[in-house]
């Protein structure tokens, strides 16, 4: 079984969408969270995730649209959390309260968590991955930081599959991965998608100008 992994899509649906062409065939799909926040498009994102029944755990950002609160968070996630519950119709934004912040799935081989098993909120780089982060699964995978990275073990596989929407590791392409729970290989990809669509939409939203320049960055 190959499972399809994306992480912080972060409301940027032309990113999304450039993943979900370029992924091999898979028989699943899963989400490590921060479906909205920062970009355009959230009702979207949360769509697509949604009509494709996609398992997926509630991130920071999430929480703060569907708890109406952004306490600690820059202007430009506070921007984008106050434009994610303008845009969001009752019903998805019942979806995103309705995330755990933890979830086993695919028969428990596989667990879902934003930031740390421990503690969804405290970002897990890639020098924290260790076998000691797994609790029994096969599969630990996370995001939260942004940054595409995998670990194979002895005990299981750590991945966090990147972001989908905002990268921060230098790379400006959309991000994710596939693991086979059969073999138990993980790939990690990477795919260009249009920025300019982004940014031009970013300013017709009027979001802070930087969330779209970042995006050429990978920052």
């Amino acid at each position: 079984m190959k499972v399809g992994l994306v992480s912080d899509l972060h409301g940027n649906l032309p990113a999304l969408e450039a993943v979900l062409a370029d992924m091999p065939a898979v028989d699943a799909l899963a989400c490590a969270g921060d479906v909205v926040g920062y970009n355009p498009w959230p009702a979207e994102c949360v769509d697509e995730l949604r009509e494709r029944d996609v398992p997926t755990v509630l991130g920071n950002h999430d929480a703060a649209v569907v708890e109406g609160t952004a306490f600690g968070f820059n202007s430009m996630a506070r921007a984008g959390v106050e434009h994610a519950r303008q845009e969001l119709h009752e019903d998805q934004r019942e979806w995103l309260e309705s995330l755990p912040t933890e979830r086993r799935e695919f028969d428990d081989r596989v667990k879902l968590v934003h930031g740390h098993p421990a503690d969804p909120d405290r970002y897990t780089y890639p020098e924290e991955f260790s076998p000691r982060l797994l609790d029994g699964e096969e599969v630990l995978v996370l995001g939260h930081t942004h940054v595409q990275h995998a670990e194979k073990y002895a005990e299981g596989i750590v991945v966090n599959p990147g972001s989908v929407g905002q990268p921060r590791d230098g790379d400006p392409r959309a991000a994710y991965a596939v693991v086979d729970l059969e073999t138990m290989a993980v790939e990690t990809h990477r795919v260009a998608y249009d920025v300019d669509r982004v940014q031009e939409a970013v300013a017709e939203a009027g979001l802070p100008e930087r969330i779209g320049a970042r995006l050429a960055r990978g920052q």
